[in-house]
């Protein structure tokens, strides 16, 4: 047997030439299956490299071959095996290729009021729905128990077509009819269902379906309808000439209030469609526009589908969700609002909001009109401004500008006894959420913070002052802390742009549930995206709010265990860092994550970045709501202990 190894006659037996051929059509086999099989399936029999975006199992599995249960002829095989095989050797290497151009540029097509040059435009495109995205929904809730002790939702109903403007706190009718008095206002006000009688559906209906508004303002050039489209003029009942030329007077008349500068976030009261805050886009201001839910359909909502800042509040017996020293320039322009009753209560409110040195614009009958009512009225305002040492810096035509004081100086020289009095030293005047209005003067800062922010842009990424008296436990300075999240939300951001490609997203009206100090919006701006993010600071944090302002930032104080105060589908992005593993101690998930259904719309997108632990219960509720999810590593890798969950909302049939 040994000589028969090495006198060489085995390696010229039948035996090895066809081993020697079936380890050569195995080796071919295996080779072509695994590099020329283009638009087939491989011949993959184990897989255990699942992709980690789309699945959160980590078992391996197991796939069926394409060729199982076919047959085939060998010998037709091997004979085509080896054709192909000496064809392919003949063909002389592919040489070097020579380098692509680079792609081009992703064309962004903008979506808004402000066009390519930052101009106004007078209608408004809010992008094309694909009705084919939509998918059929019933009507009815559906459960499934997943263990003796929990059941999960597995589809959320839809609401009835009477919810389609459903806004849960300010439509409670129940609880306003129950109310002792309306007559300051209060039913325009909060007023939350109770714990188990919260939204449990989904809203779903096409938006802003209304034509009254243009019958009942048809006369003031806020509105018009142009076939198939809402077109808006840009005027109002003082806008005469149009808010452009409006805006123009006002910088003439103060020119330090030096819109895109020194004043970079304003408030408009009574907003109307939110002409004044649109025109102001174009000069880099971003304005909080405010109305109650009126008579007059859907102002607010009208607002934010134009791709304006909106928000549905009302001066009435509460505080403003917002904190002291917010606002540069506060306006308003037949907002329909007694400043002087009550001992000015409301013009003391507005006081809190303005900052330091701020300005308020008042365009209304009073100022222009020479009618013993009116200019008795006038002679009113003027007495109170006056006591508030506010300064009449300029009256012209049918506007009046007074500026707030900058320190305290004017109000411990009045005269003793003088009304309104100073609040009390013990008053915070950042304490919003459900806090009543105080017929009292808000003290400012003795170290002038708030009154001293810098200049647009500048002001966006310079620390303020105020950061150092949030409450908030920290180990390192709150510099270095302001900071890191700015850095850490820069590069996420250019992460997404670059992967997700977020620049081609339709996005205009963004919500940041849990914003810190802003950051998430501040790297938006610096990365050009364009959309103005509305930051929310949950009342269970440390409240960042005067931080957020002074950055010259628009944000609002909310609890997330009950609704916010705007309209169904009036948001394109929700993102939510950290949010669930906090709120889920005090709150259901199912009902904030019903809520954020109720004013995202169809088409948009949410995401979540969040600890692992929640993960499972949010895809879950997500599905059960229709949205399409997907799980994703952050960059910290697979096994970090935080997730991105990604969804996008589909329209529905029922």
């Amino acid at each position: 047997m040994k000589a028969f190894f090495t006198n060489g006659d085995f390696f010229k037996s039948s035996t090895f030439i066809k081993i020697s051929a079936f380890l050569f059509i195995s080796l071919a086999f295996f080779y072509f299956g695994k590099h020329w099989s283009d638009g087939y399936q491989q011949l993959i029999f184990f897989n255990s490299h699942q992709n980690p975006l789309t699945s959160s199992q980590t078992t391996p599995t197991v796939s069926l071959s394409p060729n199982h249960n076919k047959s085939f002829d060998i010998s037709s095989l091997i004979a085509n095996t080896t054709t192909q095989t000496q064809t392919l050797a003949s063909i002389p290497p592919p040489s070097d290729p020579k380098p692509l151009p680079p792609p081009p540029p992703l064309e962004v097509q903008r979506f808004g009021i402000v066009d390519e040059n930052g101009t106004m435009t007078d209608n408004f495109e809010i992008g094309d729905f694909d009705p084919g995205v939509a998918e059929d929904w019933g009507n009815e809730n559906t459960t499934e128990a997943v263990e003796e002790s929990r059941a999960v939702v597995k589809k959320f109903r839809r609401c009835n077509e009477s919810m389609r403007e459903y806004i849960p706190c300010l439509d409670n009718v129940e609880a306003i009819r129950g109310l002792e008095s309306t007559e300051r206002g209060e039913r325009f006000e909060r007023h939350c269902p109770e714990k188990g009688k919260g939204l449990d559906c989904l809203v779903w209906f096409s938006n802003v379906p209304h034509a009254r508004l243009v019958e009942d303002k048809g006369g003031q050039n806020w509105i018009s309808i142009d076939k198939d489209k809402f077109k808006f003029p840009g005027g109002g009942t003082q806008f005469i000439h149009g808010a452009d030329q409006y805006l123009d007077q006002i910088s003439k008349m103060v020119p330090d209030i030096a819109f895109g500068q020194h004043t970079r976030v304003a408030m408009d009261v009574g907003c109307g469609v939110a002409s004044f805050g649109a025109y102001l886009l174009s000069r880099n201001v971003l304005t909080m526009s405010v109305a109650p839910k009126d008579v007059h359909e859907n102002q607010v909502q009208f607002a934010l589908e134009r791709g304006v800042p909106a928000m549905v509040a009302a001066l009435a017996t509460r505080r403003l969700l917002y904190p002291s020293q917010a606002f540069d320039l506060i306006h308003c322009s037949r907002c329909r609002i007694n400043w002087t009753r009550d001992d000015g209560i409301l013009l003391l409110e507005v006081n809190r909001v303005l900052r330091a040195g701020g300005y308020f614009a008042w365009a209304a009958q009073p100022v222009y009109k020479h009618e013993p009512l009116l200019e008795e009225q006038w002679e009113e305002m003027v007495n109170l401004t006056s006591r508030l040492c506010w300064n009449l810096v300029k009256k012209e035509g049918y506007i009046a500008i007074w500026q707030k004081p900058s320190n305290n100086s004017c109000y411990l020289s009045r005269e003793a006894g003088t009304q309104p009095p100073l609040c009390d030293s013990e008053d915070d005047p950042d304490n919003v959420w459900y806090v009543d209005l105080k017929a009292c003067i808000t003290r400012l800062p003795d170290d002038g913070a708030g009154s001293n922010v810098t200049t647009w842009p500048a002001r966006l990424h310079n620390p303020p002052d105020r950061l150092q008296s949030i409450q908030m436990d920290a180990y390192i300075s709150r510099r270095e802390l302001f900071k890191a999240e700015s850095k850490y939300w820069s590069e996420i951001i250019a992460s997404y742009v670059r992967v997700l490609h977020w620049k081609s997203y339709k996005l205009r009206n963004v919500l940041d549930m849990r914003a810190g100090f802003g950051g998430f919006a501040a790297a938006l701006i610096e990365h050009q995206l364009d959309c103005w993010v509305l930051n929310v600071v949950p009342v269970s944090g440390p409240n960042t709010l005067p931080v957020i302002y002074d950055r010259g930032l628009l944000g609002v104080l909310h609890d997330w265990c009950e609704p916010f105060d705007t309209y169904p589908r009036t948001y394109d992005l929700l993102h939510a860092a950290g949010l669930f593993s906090i709120e889920r101690k005090r709150c259901n998930v199912s009902s904030i994550m019903l809520e954020m259904d109720r004013i995202l719309r169809p088409g948009g997108r949410v995401y979540i970045r969040d600890s692992v632990g929640v993960m499972d219960e949010l895809q879950e509720i997500g599905k059960a709501m229709g949205w399409h999810v997907a799980l994703r590593d952050t960059s910290e890798g697979p096994h970090a202990s935080y997730r991105i969950l990604t969804c996008d909302k589909r329209q529905l049939r029922v």
